[in-house]
């Protein structure tokens, strides 16, 4: 989906890459450096307070509360070649 939401934010991909709002410990801020990533994004997936985002190469960057997903940075090099998240 180019939105999508969970139980306290939003994540829209827009024409400069995604915006996000809502509360921040759920997903509704990012950092610059996840922000610049944040381009040519394929798919955009939310769990009930993170989100997952799948990135025109095939990664998928994870944002949001960590143990609700929001921590993906120990999977990196298995999360290459994603075709789809649900």
């Amino acid at each position: 989906p180019r939105i999508a939401a969970n139980s306290s934010a939003f994540a829209l991909c827009a024409f400069r890459g995604v915006v996000v709002w809502g509360d921040a410990n759920y997903g509704g801020a990012i950092d610059d450096d996840a922000w610049r990533q944040l381009r040519n994004v394929r798919q955009i997936q939310a769990t009930e307070k993170a989100f997952a985002a799948i990135l025109a190469d095939g990664r998928v960057l994870t944002w949001g509360h960590a143990s609700y997903g929001g921590d993906s940075s120990f999977l990196q090099e298995d999360l290459v070649d994603v075709k789809q998240i649900q």
